[in-house]
């Protein structure tokens, strides 16, 4: 069963091999680099501070799950947490774009990221779930 291009799960050794979480990673450096200093002052504790929230929670999630990849659904729990956080950046950044001008090329790349990440953490899931009824059967 393959994850992301190259890594089996049976070879993970931690989540920082997940083709997702080094995608979650630097996506949200990006977003507090570019992103978050180009909004207007106004902002900074409503669209900035969820924005910020969110990009540093995704990676966090995709971390925190995978040290609970024991237990039955303990994974699939913060996967789908960080399916969330993901799909909050894309609004986040989708409204700094339109309100804000915030560059057009960097909220898009972005966006293609966070949408890409939503896929690869559900297809994680569903390749978790397998692995973990396949290698309970004697």
């Amino acid at each position: 069963m393959v994850v992301g291009s190259l890594i089996t799960i049976s070879m993970l050794k931690s989540f920082r091999d997940l083709e997702v979480y080094q995608n979650l990673y630097q996506a949200g450096l990006a977003v507090i680099r570019e992103v978050i200093p180009a909004l207007p002052a106004m902002e900074r504790y409503d669209l900035s501070d969820q924005l910020r929230r969110a990009a540093k929670a995704a990676p966090r999630l995709v971390a925190e799950g995978y040290a609970k990849k024991h237990q039955k659904f303990g994974f699939q729990k913060y996967l789908d947490d960080a399916m969330g956080e993901c799909n909050e950046c894309i609004v986040c950044l989708e409204q700094a774009r339109d309100l804000y001008k915030v560059s057009d090329l960097t909220c898009k790349d972005l966006v293609m990221i966070y949408d890409k990440s939503v896929r690869q953490l559900y297809r994680l899931s569903v390749a978790w779930t397998q692995f973990k009824l396949r290698s309970r059967q004697p």
